[in-house]
């Protein structure tokens, strides 16, 4: 039986996510892998479609009820890969008590506000160059594990290079088990 691998887009859901399906390419062999668009999750509609209106969405409301409809949709444990938005709902849902085996949360947006201790599992991973990213003040203070990319910016997630990378990452999590 194999392991169940919850991936969460980023902000623009599908919409602009074709680079997610390279993760798809790496991980469906080894993963039973469900997938959740950030703005279904959030029931996010925006009249002109803008970063700047999908950002308002998820701020005024937006996010709390993606971190609430996670909550509902997912009650057992389960390997997370999330993105931008997407990965600060998981990290807030696990903060929550969402069941997690694993979070690989890349440019988590927004997460530096929280100030309870880092759910178990949990790896960080940001661009050097994004300006999102929280500090290692944070990150100490909450016992976070985070990792920093260099020459890399916010959406490093969507770069072949760091989709190998951390699919690689995923398949040691569950090769390691098997031996």
């Amino acid at each position: 039986m194999s392991e169940k691998l919850v991936v969460i887009s980023d902000k623009w859901g599908a919409k602009k996510g074709l680079w997610i399906a390279s993760y798809f390419g790496y991980l469906q062999q080894y993963y039973d892998i469900e997938f959740h668009d950030c703005q279904q999750l959030g029931n996010v509609e925006v009249s002109i479609y803008s970063e700047e209106n999908i950002d308002k969405a998820f701020k005024e409301e937006g996010l709390e009820r993606a971190v609430a409809n996670l909550l509902r949709k997912e009650s057992e444990k389960a390997h997370y890969l999330a993105f931008g938005t997407g990965a600060a709902v998981v990290y807030k849902a696990a903060l929550q008590g969402l069941p997690t085996k694993t979070i690989t949360a890349i440019s988590a947006t927004g997460i530096e506000g929280e100030n309870q201790i880092a759910p178990p599992g949990v790896q960080l991973i940001y661009g050097e160059c994004d300006q999102l990213k929280p500090g290692m003040k944070w990150a100490k203070s909450v016992g976070a594990n985070l990792k920093i990319v260099p020459n890399f910016g916010h959406t490093l997630y969507s770069d072949e290079k760091i989709i190998s990378d951390v699919s690689l990452l995923l398949l040691e999590n569950i090769t390691k088990k098997a031996v």
